[in-house]
């Protein structure tokens, strides 16, 4: 993980999606794309905040392509995806996660047919402190202690101050304020799988709708 960011307070974001060199190799047998005359229409993308500029870069080349397309996004998190695809109010479902069971049931249930998933990026996520925090690094043990009311990934005592996690000097007796994305968010949910080894967050992390957002608090 990449720690460093904002001084009495931490902060996990999705630090940003990369394409290029991680992505899967793209099929040599898949032809190139040839475009087609007479497209028009509406389409609808509603999903994940972490993927928005994409989906955004994504809709203004097709637009040059094909100007009569009128795109609309909807960027409220990877939870809101599953219902609008199930529902039929977008046509496009971006998600910075991989759909649950439920959600996968209840789509094809719908329709009769498993939804098609597609990965087009990769995603790091980090956790931020200021850039004058002293503190070089934090073990997963620690994190979990500093977000989680649960402890399941190890940890024996709870983080609240700075001193707990080894920090010296002034900032050692001053609190950990948290901020984080909402429970809509794909960041969210992997999270809470992997850094508090699917336990529960605590009560006082300030829970905001995107990472600019989390990242400007």
């Amino acid at each position: 993980m990449t720690f460093k960011r904002l001084m009495t307070a931490l902060t996990f974001v999705a630090a940003g999606v990369t394409v290029g060199n991680a992505c899967a190799a793209v099929d040599p047998a898949i032809k190139p794309y040839v475009k087609t005359s007479g497209i028009s229409g509406n389409l609808s993308s509603v999903g994940s905040d972490t993927l928005a500029n994409l989906m955004t870069m994504w809709a203004e080349a097709y637009k040059r392509e094909y100007p009569s397309v009128n795109i609309q996004i909807q960027a409220a998190g990877s939870s809101t995806a599953p219902p609008a695809l199930t529902e039929g109010t977008a046509t496009l479902g971006p998600m910075s996660r991989k759909m649950k069971d439920g959600e996968l049931s209840a789509f094809e249930q719908k329709h009769g047919y498993k939804p098609t998933a597609i990965p087009v990026a990769v995603d790091a996520l980090a956790v931020f402190v200021h850039k004058d925090n002293p503190i070089k690094g934090l073990t997963l043990q620690q994190v979990d202690a500093i977000f989680s009311a649960t402890r399941l990934c190890g940890a024996r005592t709870d983080a609240k101050t700075w001193g707990d996690v080894g920090v010296t000097g002034d900032l050692a007796g001053k609190a950990i304020q948290l901020f984080g994305r909402n429970s809509v968010s794909g960041t969210y949910g992997y999270f809470k799988e992997v850094a508090l080894c699917k336990g529960d967050f605590k009560p006082n992390v300030n829970e905001q709708p995107g990472s600019a957002s989390v990242v400007s608090s």
